[in-house]
């Protein structure tokens, strides 16, 4: 079993920044892979970014070039740094960490990009 604690949501006005945090523990060992996706209201949960182990990583279209997906191994974190935001990325922003049996998630944090 892995747990997974977000942090750094929040309110940021439209072409600013933020950065989310996620803490893993637990079952860390079974990880092969961290990520973050992100689910609007009334829209299916979507992937923003991952993080594999091999330290590949791949982005959702609408991210690339503003958002960095990072990992600290040693320390279980993944960050993603965002940049340039966007209303419409007005979202719960969730953690995720890929074991052998499935998809560990965390509560989620929320962002709001609004002036």
């Amino acid at each position: 079993q892995v747990q997974l604690v977000e942090s750094g949501g929040g309110l940021v006005q439209p072409g600013g920044s933020l950065r989310l945090s996620c803490a893993a523990s637990g079952s860390i060992f079974s990880i092969y892979a961290m990520g973050w996706y992100r689910q609007a209201p009334g829209k299916q949960r979507e992937l923003v970014a991952s993080h594999n182990t091999d330290g590949t990583t791949k982005y959702a279209d609408s991210v690339k070039g503003r958002f960095t997906i990072s990992r600290d191994n040693a320390k279980n974190w993944v960050y993603l740094q965002m940049n340039s935001l966007k209303p419409e990325e007005t979202a719960v922003y969730y953690c995720s960490a890929e074991v052998a049996l499935g998809v560990c998630w965390g509560q989620g944090t929320q962002v709001t990009v609004s002036s």
